[in-house]
């Protein structure tokens, strides 16, 4: 009898912990509920700010693509120099990459677009480096020009002002980097292939520096882009979940795009980040020299032109 009430008694005890499990996890998930309802009302807002159309683009799709129906996409990426350095003009677009996603062969292929580009400058009557377009027409002139250069539909874009890696980066608390190269700039200095903690003012001094960089455009492109995957990485550690709203708020303050809310969960639902985790990097190939009016282009060979145009028309499947 003795073993049987304390058997009966366990029993009883067991259930009352599975209870008192079962309310914790109910009161997370209440206060996980709670907080995802408060993140996705800011996310909400936030998107909202970022949007900007692109009205007046001439986009060389005869219908607009659908994300529902795992289409593959482009997105050109810009960053722009408007307030760097003190500028309160437009500003140029300081680096560019056009990538391709497909979610039907899960790639994305990421090809770093030359700033001094000699091109076509669409809209504006004349050719010139390709980040001037920027200048001249804002984000619809760059996207129509890369969209002759290369031959295809651009269906979104995304400009962040450069300068405003300073206040991302200190959203989230700050990054690591590893330097591909041993630099000084701006006083801060930066030593190959050593981790490195950045705040923001050094941060952006990383993304900048140009001249010294061996790799010319190339170079700068690689360490922007090391400064904006250390900042992917840092903005999902659980200690920057309750900082959501600095991050959100730093990234409206400095991101526009045509991607609307409803793009976003498109993008998460249907097997877009899959192809996202697996990069192809694309460079072009070409050559820079003074034309006669002195000013220093690049030139990118006919020969390289047509494979680049052929490996993004084959991504877009529109060849």
């Amino acid at each position: 009898m003795k073993e049987k009430r304390q058997s009966r008694t366990a029993v009883r005890k067991r259930h009352r912990e599975l209870k008192i499990l079962l309310f914790v996890f109910t009161l997370i998930l209440g206060i996980v509920g709670m907080y995802m309802t408060a993140v996705y009302g800011h996310l909400n807002s936030v998107a909202n700010e970022m949007y900007s159309s692109l009205e007046g683009s001439d986009n060389l799709r005869e219908e607009p693509v659908s994300l529902g129906d795992k289409e593959p996409i482009s997105i050109l990426l810009l960053g722009v120099d408007t307030g760097d350095l003190g500028r309160t003009e437009q500003g140029r677009s300081d680096s560019m990459m056009l990538a391709t996603i497909n979610p039907n062969t899960k790639k994305t292929v990421l090809t770093s677009i030359p700033r001094d580009t000699y091109t076509e400058i669409v809209g504006n009557g004349m050719s010139d480096k390709l980040n001037h377009a920027y200048a001249y027409g804002g984000t619809t002139m760059s996207v129509d020009s890369v969209q002759n250069l290369f031959d295809v539909p651009i269906d979104y874009y995304m400009t962040v002002n450069m300068a405003g890696i300073q206040e991302i980066v200190d959203a989230v608390g700050g990054i690591e980097v590893t330097s591909p190269l041993t630099f000084t700039y701006e006083g801060y200095q930066f030593h190959q292939g050593e981790s490195t903690y950045l705040d923001g003012k050094s941060a952006l001094a990383f993304a900048r520096m140009r001249y010294d960089d061996p790799d010319g455009d190339f170079g700068r492109q690689e360490r922007q882009r090391l400064v904006i995957e250390g900042i992917l990485a840092k903005a999902t550690e659980p200690t920057n979940l309750l900082n959501y709203r600095d991050i959100l708020d730093s990234l409206s303050d400095n991101v526009q795009t045509n991607f609307q809310m409803n793009d976003l969960f498109e993008l998460q639902s249907n097997n877009y980040l899959n192809a996202v985790r697996n990069i192809q990097n694309e460079t072009i190939s070409g050559e820079g020299h003074i034309a006669e009016d002195g000013v220093w282009y690049y030139y990118i060979y006919e020969e390289e032109l047509a494979r680049i145009q052929g490996i993004l028309q084959t991504e877009l499947e529109i060849n």
